[in-house]
């Protein structure tokens, strides 16, 4: 599963490479020499000189985690921006999605999964958490291999070279309580038994690519019955447990209907919700609902892009990271697909709200830019089963630099760097990416971005006919 060498997803031999500054463990350095052998950093070197052919680059940063995709949807990006006859909402844009995917076969699947994944390692993502529930041939036909369309998804991680947490989705009804699902759910459909099956060939699946991880995911409380629930959290053991929850007000009066309880109330009540847990959105929290997610150690999975085209409403931020809240972001619907965007729309959402600015900066003279994107980091990696998104020897070397030419980074240093990349740039200030030690990105450009763009063409142009 590693078509090419420019692709394959690990460094196999030792290299060296030099940045005109990083981001370490212990905050910037200046003329730092990076060794990677076999996928990981061997060894960090600050303040050296350029050896003579050294690759050099200007600012290095470790490469964000991207912990919430749902990559066939890049293929509907733009089609579901047409007003309709009444208020248009999440349940409405829901019903193109249906739509979208009646057609989608593995093999477009894999071609709209990677152009998804070259435009993430483009933007700084060096990892995707793919929240995968299309399971099912069309019309909900059973393929012989239950996880046919997961094989797709870790070809288009090879084919691109983003580390993969593949993220199965347990979807069995279609509101609180059991209700039998709709027929624009059939592809996703399953139960316990079908579902454990899924699992078992997701990991045969992405076997072959170093590095993923295989977690699981409860679509949400309105998909799951809490029996179904407590068998996937058995299941799941340490591994990461995602769930969407508390998008949408209705979801919340739904739920409240159902169960007397508010949805991130119901959930910490009723299952062990801890450090490998990743709770997708939770927009609509109140007072108690935030501070009791924070203390559970949790990651607040955010995904402003997508909450802002769908509707959703603004994550209580300031008061979940006053709590000590753990967040990470991710793409969702891939409308756009932009981490620095992401981030400057998490906090420009706050500062719209509060009238005021520089609201996500912990404490007077921090940089927000920094702030963010350390905190995105973290949570990111907690969030997808990895270990710390640092460059330190041992670690992974997932990281992205940034082109010293670039206007918005004229004269800055240090977390100036980072506020520059998050509010006065663009995704071309990403010059290249590495992921496991091997280069995907140069120039901004992903080495096989022509060639999965014109099999990303070929796979719209049937599935949209």
């Amino acid at each position: 599963m590693c078509p090419g060498e420019e692709a394959c997803p690990v460094a196999d031999h030792s290299q060296t490479i030099w940045f005109e500054s990083a981001l370490l463990e212990a905050g910037w350095a200046r003329n730092v020499r990076l060794t990677v052998s076999d996928g990981v950093i061997a060894r960090v070197e600050a303040d050296v000189a350029r050896a003579a052919g050294e690759d050099a680059y200007g600012s290095a940063l470790p490469g964000l985690p991207n912990l919430h995709s749902h990559a066939f949807q890049r293929g509907m990006a733009g089609l579901a921006e047409a007003r309709g006859p009444s208020a248009d909402s999440f349940w409405t844009w829901r019903e193109v999605m249906y739509r979208f995917t009646e057609r989608l076969r593995p093999g477009d699947l894999q071609a709209i999964a990677a152009q998804a994944y070259v435009e993430m390692l483009e933007s700084g993502f060096t990892r995707v958490g793919e929240f995968h529930y299309l399971h099912h041939d069309q019309g909900g036909e059973r393929f012989t291999n239950p996880a046919e369309m997961a094989v797709a998804i870790a070809a288009a991680a090879a084919d691109t070279g983003i580390g993969l947490t593949l993220l199965p989705v347990f979807y069995a009804h279609a509101g609180f309580g059991g209700a039998p699902p709709t027929a624009g759910q059939a592809r996703f459909i399953n139960d316990l038994d079908s579902f454990a099956r899924l699992l078992d060939e997701s990991r045969a699946a992405v076997a072959p690519l170093p590095g993923a991880v295989v977690g699981l995911a409860p679509h949400s409380l309105r998909a799951v019955t809490p029996e179904e629930l407590a068998a996937l959290v058995g299941l799941a053991g340490d591994l990461p447990m995602h769930i969407h929850i508390a998008e949408q007000i209705k979801e919340i009066d739904d739920c409240l209907a159902w169960s007397g309880a508010r949805p991130v109330e119901w959930l910490l009540a009723n299952a062990p919700v801890g450090a490998n847990w990743c709770l997708v959105h939770a927009t609509h929290m109140t007072p108690a609902e935030t501070e009791a997610l924070a203390r559970s150690r949790a990651v607040a999975g955010l995904c402003p892009i997508t909450e802002a085209n769908l509707g959703d409403g603004l994550f209580p931020a300031v008061e979940y990271a006053d709590a000590g809240g753990r967040f990470g972001i991710g793409s969702d619907s891939n409308v756009m697909i932009d981490a620095a965007e992401e981030l400057r729309l998490l906090e420009y959402g706050q500062r719209l709200a509060r009238r005021t600015r520089n609201v996500l900066a912990r404490e007077a003279g921090r940089s927000t830019g920094a702030d963010l994107h350390r905190a995105a980091a973290a949570g990111g990696a907690q969030a997808l089963g990895l270990p710390a998104a640092v460059l330190a020897e041992g670690a992974p070397a997932d990281f992205v630099s940034l082109d010293p030419a670039h206007p918005a980074l004229i004269a800055r240093a240090g977390d100036a760097i980072f506020d520059s990349l998050v509010f006065a740039g663009r995704r071309d200030m990403v010059d290249g990416v590495w992921r496991a030690g091997a280069k995907l990105v140069t120039n901004g450009r992903h080495h096989r971005r022509a060639e999965i763009a014109a099999r990303y063409r070929q796979a719209l142009e049937y599935v949209l006919a």
